[in-house]
């Protein structure tokens, strides 16, 4: 065992006490250690502070604590409890309980209006378009009560929740079940703050539909695609960006927020393909769609009204339109029960109905997500000309034209298929003719691009006759 004298001139290195416990001097500095083993056989040094050498009197006070301690995590050692492990637990159980008080603290002071302010500016506008980013919070503070926003975190329950959006979705549904699941990101995300204990959005989810009662689900009413051709012309009759907007949305069975935002720098001319943002899509992933004629024509007479958007406001090209604008044109066209994203319904009925392509290549074309990740994969790589086919049979559709399959079956009048009339009956193409073809390709479908440049004018397909 060491004496006083012997802790206050030890040289570099270490110096053995007994049982484990060792003085370490390095450079200026010692330290003690206890070395020990658990009941794995592993070898562990647990640290029991500096050593003190600054006088023989100090070097004894300090080699007598340094043997209390190593006493102490021996008497551990014989209860089976690791002493470093011990120390571990009880240091973050001190952390988080400052935390804690520290979160308190904070959340007695943040209102859900100021922190909902502050999430939306950490984690939703660097994700979204500037115009999906305002809509979010908008939603927030436009519907929620006054009262709850201005509550601080630490007194809402999920009790005033409850109370608060109940009405919110009897009166908009659809917004309503939107702000329910911010506000569900937003106190899980206080929860890691440690601004609260727990999330009061989670545990009233089945109470909150039961109290709103049924959602009503025609929200999104469709057209029957046998009477969309005729509504395809009488909006090609329509003058306005507007009016090209919607069919544009329509022939590309896009969502409302899609076309209306649609930029020129996200289209490839000589592919022909509209490549979607992933920060613009539902499901947060880049889409691709296929442009068939009618959609390359429209883009054509487009030009020269913007620098940035194909679909500009009529105020400022700077802008896109408004939300409402496609719809008001809906209703300008006397057209009442039907919604705008009611025509991806019609796109998805008149495909599947009548097996124009298969339903995981329709899917796709839709941009509904697919939870398996491989399935999802192989979606996108193997439907590619299968997706371009049917993009150019809609479009054939919706402009009276023959119609074929994906597989290069046609499809007849007798499919049920209603085309305008007005121009005298259009044959179909017979089997082995695409319709879907452009320029020189013949028989064979197209799948690689054709070279159509921006500017230039786009060649319209004529039906085939004997």
């Amino acid at each position: 065992m060491l004496s006083a004298r012997q802790v206050q001139v030890a040289r570099e290195g270490d110096t053995h006490d007994g049982e484990g416990l060792i003085l370490r001097v390095q450079g200026r500095t010692a330290s003690w250690v206890l070395r020990y083993r658990v009941a794995s056989g592993k070898r562990r040094e647990l640290g029991l502070g500096a050593a003190d050498r600054g006088s023989i009197e100090a070097a004894g006070a300090s080699l007598t604590g340094a043997r209390e301690l190593a006493d102490e995590a021996r008497d551990q050692l014989k209860r089976g409890i690791d002493p470093i492990d011990a120390r571990r637990a009880e240091r973050k159980a001190e952390w988080d309980a400052a935390t804690k008080k520290r979160g308190q603290a904070a959340a007695g002071a943040t209102t859900l209006r100021s922190y909902a302010k502050a999430y939306h500016e950490k984690h939703v506008e660097p994700l979204r378009t500037l115009k999906h980013g305002q809509q979010w919070i908008n939603s927030i503070e436009q519907h929620v009560p006054a009262a709850l926003l201005n509550a601080t975190l630490d007194r809402i329950t999920a009790l005033d929740l409850l109370d608060g959006l109940v009405p919110i979705l009897r009166k908009v549904p659809e917004t309503g079940s939107r702000i329910y699941q911010r506000l569900v990101a937003v106190f899980d995300a206080a929860v890691i703050d440690g601004l609260r204990p727990d999330n009061p959005a989670t545990p009233i989810r089945r109470e909150l539909r039961k109290r709103a009662g049924r959602r009503r689900r025609d929200n999104f009413e469709s057209m029957p695609y046998q009477q969309a051709p005729a509504f395809a012309r009488a909006l090609r009759a329509a003058a306005g960006n507007s009016p090209r907007c919607l069919q544009f949305a329509i022939l590309t069975a896009a969502r409302t927020s899609e076309a209306l935002t649609a930029q020129w720098a996200e289209f490839d001319w000589q592919a022909r393909t509209w490549t979607i943002p992933a920060a613009k899509m539902k499901c947060r992933e880049r889409h691709v769609v296929y442009l068939n004629e009618r959609a390359l024509e429209i883009l054509d007479g487009q030009e020269g009204q913007s620098e940035t958007f194909v679909f500009p406001s009529p105020r400022s090209a700077e802008v896109p339109m408004s939300n409402m604008s496609l719809l008001m044109t809906l209703r300008r066209l006397g057209v009442k029960a039907v919604t705008v994203h009611g025509f991806r319904s019609t796109f998805s009925t008149w495909a599947n109905e009548l097996g124009i392509a298969k339903p995981d290549a329709i899917e796709a074309a839709l941009a509904h997500r697919e939870q398996n990740a491989v399935r999802r994969a192989y979606n996108r790589s193997h439907f590619l000309a299968e997706r371009r086919a049917l993009m150019a049979a809609w479009g054939n559709f919706l402009e009276g034209r023959p119609v074929v399959r994906a597989d290069g079956t046609p499809v007849t009048e007798a499919a049920v298929i209603q085309f305008p009339t007005g121009e005298g009956k259009r044959e179909c193409v017979p089997a082995g003719r695409s319709a879907v073809n452009r320029g020189k390709n013949g028989g064979k479908a197209e799948e690689g691009g054709g070279g159509v440049k921006r500017g230039a004018a786009v060649r319209r397909m004529v039906p085939h006759s004997n």
